[in-house]
């Protein structure tokens, strides 16, 4: 009879944890991105570029007043974050609960797509639109930045 051990499984967290180093990536690279954002007021002139669009036809784009809204969020007045791109911070939330999701499934091993179909993205376009036009006129200015 042989007594020739059987090997041991390498441990799961190993494995585990390179899966999250895609997911755990962006969210550094993101987090970093805030953090400057939050550290370089957007509202302070010279700091960042202002948006062509504006400078040249004076109509806020969709992106309009989204640096003032990450600003804000970051250091926590989330109404004036709302108040300076109300789109931008939905964005923030969209982000956080799919990298969220993202994560673990990561960790389960299991693949994550977002597969969007061209109805979603004509969907995407069409609200970006509305926004933009909205918050353009008159009665919608409270989207105005």
């Amino acid at each position: 009879m042989d007594a020739t051990p059987t090997p041991t499984p390498a441990p799961a967290a190993p494995a585990a944890a390179r899966r999250l180093l895609v997911p755990l990536g962006t969210l550094a690279g993101v987090a970093a991105a805030f953090a400057y954002v939050g550290a370089v007021d957007p509202n302070e002139p010279g700091h960042y570029p202002v948006c062509p669009l504006l400078r040249l036809t004076g109509i806020y784009c969709p992106g309009c007043g989204g640096l003032r809204s990450a600003h804000d969020f970051i250091t926590g007045h989330f109404g004036a974050a709302l108040g300076a791109n109300a789109l931008a911070v939905a964005g923030y939330v969209l982000f956080a609960v799919l990298w969220v999701v993202w994560a673990v499934r990561a960790t389960r091993g299991l693949p994550f797509r977002v597969d969007l179909k061209d109805a979603h993205w004509w969907g995407i376009g069409a609200l970006l639109l509305v926004f933009s036009v909205v918050r353009n006129l008159p009665f919608g200015s409270v989207l105005a930045p």
